[in-house]
């Protein structure tokens, strides 16, 4: 609906965006007057101007060519215009939180203008002018990518990538694809729990259990292992992002939908406080927001059991861990767009992050020796294709060694996931500026149990390698005389969670990073 009255609005000021076109009317000729450029002036971020011509829209260098007409702007009071829009956790707090840590690491000052409830504008000055106005529109994941396809955004603040829909939409309106190239910044994590009231005595779920009882297909706790009383469901809005998540990775595995019943907030915080209330009500929201109610681990039918900790979110080892992300357009965003950008990706960044209340993604280690559950729970589900000798040579290889936080999942196949690509960057960060020189990084391949041991421990090692390869393309000014790289693989030997689900499975399909 949202996009037909868009067209609608398009439409009916057709001709007064003709006769707009004439007061933007730019000439831009090379600075040899070999090659001149006529058009509108669609956008001009501060070093380059983005022209409509009649080859279509056109992207130029500002240092190579002069700008004649109306349109041109003043190239000495320019001020970049950032238009934030999307879930309004990002837009209350975090990205506030950011904006204000760059502006002090770059000696600007930030006046905060406070247009309603759901708008607001960061105007960032030097000592001489104002520099940039970031503008952050509070509201849904949805409204976030709607307003970045239809132009009236320059970044979107989402919760999730985006619904086949939504590429659709992207593609249409020639928005570019939104799956290609570098479009997502992964910002900070949380994770997505299921909560009760500490008197509840049901602790763990697994997640055919949790999607039945948020759903609203199991309607009492008798149905989930619990006691026979009725469950009472808390739910975040529709289209908040992290509903829209909860339904994408947990119940469209079953089928299953929001069914009628259930009380919707506004605010997470109202989640946690009217579950923490009623022992026999069950909600969701996220780990930041849990207040008084209990987040509930999820189980598997194997034994596993996971709980969304901190180590658990950065190493994506917990199922719903909840990446917190900037979407960027297909076009070139101002400098100073661009450098907030690797700002919010900078070790610097990390600590406001926790103190906003988010999970960071700063790269720390768990020695060999704390890790002894995930042993035990190796050796008690190895299949039956899984030898002591395997068993051993991976001890061997590992005992020496502290994981690091930093881990790669795939989506399928061979290809990462979201946070996984941003683990490269920041991983591919810390080699070159020497952070592991003189030690000895391994990429150690898993894989699920799913089908025979030996195909799966080559499609472990050729994961490995991927991420080697990843590396080097993302490190190139990493010594890597200084810093041993190397993969490896164990194939089913350690598994995480349980092979008899996908999101067990997908758990397990991963390359760890050991270093000595």
């Amino acid at each position: 609906m949202r996009f037909f009255w868009r067209g609608i609005w398009a439409a009916t000021l057709l001709c007064a965006s003709a006769a707009m076109a004439v007061a933007n009317d730019v000439q831009l000729t090379s600075r040899d007057g070999a090659i001149q450029i006529e058009g509108t002036l669609l956008t001009y971020d501060g070093e380059f101007y983005r022209v409509e011509t009649i080859y279509g829209p056109l992207t130029l260098d500002g240092g190579g060519v002069t700008c004649d007409g109306p349109g041109c702007p003043d190239l000495n009071a320019f001020v970049a215009d950032v238009r934030f829009s999307g879930a309004n956790r990002m837009a209350e707090v975090l990205i506030p939180a950011l904006i204000q840590a760059f502006a002090i690491r770059n000696e600007l000052s930030v006046v905060r203008e406070v247009t309603d409830e759901r708008q607001s504008t960061f105007v960032l000055s030097d000592q001489e002018r104002i520099q940039a106005r970031f503008e952050l529109s509070s509201g849904t994941t949805a409204e976030g990518y709607a307003d970045l396809i239809a132009e009236e955004a320059d970044i979107a603040m989402v919760l999730r990538e985006p619904r086949k829909s939504e590429v659709s939409m992207a593609r249409t309106a020639a928005s570019g694809d939104l799956l290609k190239g570098r479009r997502a910044r992964v910002v900070a994590l949380d994770g997505i729990v299921a909560v009760t009231a500490p008197g509840q005595p049901l602790r763990s779920l697994s997640l055919d259990q949790m999607a039945a009882a948020l759903s609203g297909q199991a309607t009492r706790w008798s149905d989930i292992g619990g006691p026979d009383v009725p469950i009472v469901r808390h739910l975040p809005m529709p289209e908040s992002g992290l509903l829209e998540t909860f339904e994408d990775r947990v119940l469209a595995q079953s089928d299953s939908t929001i069914g009628a019943g259930a009380t919707h907030h506004t605010l997470l915080q109202d989640v946690a406080d009217s579950v923490a209330d009623d022992t026999f009500a069950i909600g969701l929201t996220t780990l930041s927001e849990t207040g008084n109610a209990v987040p509930m681990r999820v189980a598997g039918a194997c034994g596993f059991e996971t709980s969304a900790t901190l180590a658990a979110l950065r190493a994506e080892d917990y199922p719903l861990t909840l990446p917190l992300m900037l979407y960027t357009p297909a076009r070139r965003l101002p400098l100073i767009a661009r450098e907030f950008l690797d700002f919010t990706q900078d070790p610097a960044a990390d600590l406001v992050i926790r103190r906003a209340g988010f999970v960071d993604q700063a790269i720390t280690k768990t020695s060999f020796d704390d890790q002894g559950d995930r042993l035990a729970h190796a050796i008690s589900q190895a299949g039956p294709e899984v030898s002591l000798e395997d068993l051993q040579r991976m001890v061997e290889a590992l005992r020496e060694r502290d994981r690091l936080s930093t881990t790669f999942r795939f989506t399928g196949g061979t290809r990462l996931d979201v946070q996984s690509e941003e683990n490269i960057i920041r991983l591919a960060r810390a080699l070159e500026t020497g952070a592991f020189n003189n030690r000895d990084l391994l990429l150690v391949g898993f894989s699920d149990g799913e089908g025979p041991a030996g195909p799966n421990l080559s499609l472990s090692k050729k994961r490995a390698r991927s991420v080697l390869r990843l590396l080097k393309e993302a490190a190139p000014d990493a010594d890597f005389k200084r810093v041993t790289v190397r993969p490896d693989a164990f194939g089913e030997a350690l598994p995480m969670a349980c092979d008899d689900t996908e999101w067990g499975r997908a758990i397990n399909r991963r390359v760890e990073v050991w270093v000595k």
